[in-house]
């Protein structure tokens, strides 16, 4: 299947906690890195999984924020350090991407936010997904 969602990190699923009508599900990145990934039940049932499950966790660009530094007191889960590998701005937009352990993520930023942020390849940053925007494939 090709898709137009960029980000596609490869994972194991360490732990799925079920409440109501949705669950969390926490998977280990390829390169270490843990990832909350909320997801109906439905989808925990319709793609089998359960610990040790191997996915792919799958983002939209503009689902992915940056920040030039960990945040604290926030309620996104996942912060992924990382480093700008490349900044193209356009008129409106800016891509940036960005090499995390376990592979590359790109985010679509506004291009005056890149360029309050300063980035540059070689900069440190760090990726923030909200559980909610992080879908799950199985191969």
């Amino acid at each position: 299947m090709t898709m137009s969602i960029r980000n596609q990190l490869p994972g194991t699923v360490t732990a799925i906690q079920s409440g109501e009508a949705m669950a969390t599900v926490r998977i280990r990145l390829t390169g270490g890195r843990h990832l909350t990934a909320a997801i109906t039940l439905d989808a925990v049932k319709d793609l089998g999984l359960s610990e040790g499950s191997r996915v792919r966790a799958l983002v939209k660009s503009t689902e992915v924020s940056l920040a030039t530094e960990p945040l604290e007191h926030v309620s996104i889960r996942n912060q992924l350090p990382g480093t700008v590998s490349d900044v193209s701005c356009g008129a409106a937009m800016a891509t940036v991407k960005v090499t995390v352990d376990g592979g590359e993520l790109t985010s679509a930023i506004t291009q005056e936010s890149a360029q309050d942020l300063g980035l540059k390849a070689g900069d440190p940053v760090v990726a923030l997904i909200k559980s909610t925007e992080v879908s799950l494939a199985t191969d």
